[in-house]
């Protein structure tokens, strides 16, 4: 099950510097249209995805198994509305988008089975007290990410962009 979770997280980081790119090619202003998503604009969708990804990760950090691991995410100020604006710059939210796929992938490389099973006890933004399998809740990060992300290529469609093949498949390796 290891290799799955990995899968994900090196297609997550993959996928997210693919569409940064494609992003990278529309000015700030298209960026910034509200388009009529979920959360208005590209940009606000990408702001919510990294608010999304710091809350889950700052979460995790709480366990004392992945304290040191996500030291630094657990330093981040933490984000207080999903649809908090984190950085108004796209270059600033880029560098940080990145920052925290490598952190996630390398977080994700260094988790065994026992891990993987292990219970994460945290609370919701409402103060809902939740405990749930890490496993289970590392699937919804990564569900999550590539739910917002179909709303981002068709965001950058309507602009014009096409961010290319977003499919898992194309990732996977050929086996002889």
């Amino acid at each position: 099950m290891i290799e799955h979770f990995q899968l994900l997280a090196s297609y997550n980081l993959w996928m997210n510097t693919q569409i940064y790119e494609s992003c990278a090619r529309l000015s700030e202003s298209e960026m910034k249209q509200d388009r009529g998503a979920y959360f208005g604009s590209i940009f606000g969708t990408l702001n919510h995805l990294l608010v999304a990804d710091l809350i889950w990760c700052q979460r995790f950090a709480e366990k004392e198994a992945f304290e040191d691991a996500l030291e630094e995410v657990a330093q981040h100020p933490k984000p207080l509305r999903l649809d908090q604006i984190l950085y108004d710059d796209f270059a600033q939210l880029r560098t940080q988008r990145r920052w925290l796929d490598q952190l996630i992938e390398r977080w994700v490389r260094s988790l065994d089975q026992e891990d993987l099973v292990s219970v994460v006890h945290y609370q919701n933004m409402r103060g809902q007290a939740f405990s749930k399998q890490l496993s289970h809740l590392l699937l919804h990060v990564f569900n999550h990410q590539t739910h917002h992300r179909g709303q981002v290529t068709t965001l950058l469609s309507q602009a014009g962009e096409d961010p290319g093949v977003t499919d898992l498949l194309i990732s996977l390796p050929d086996q002889a």
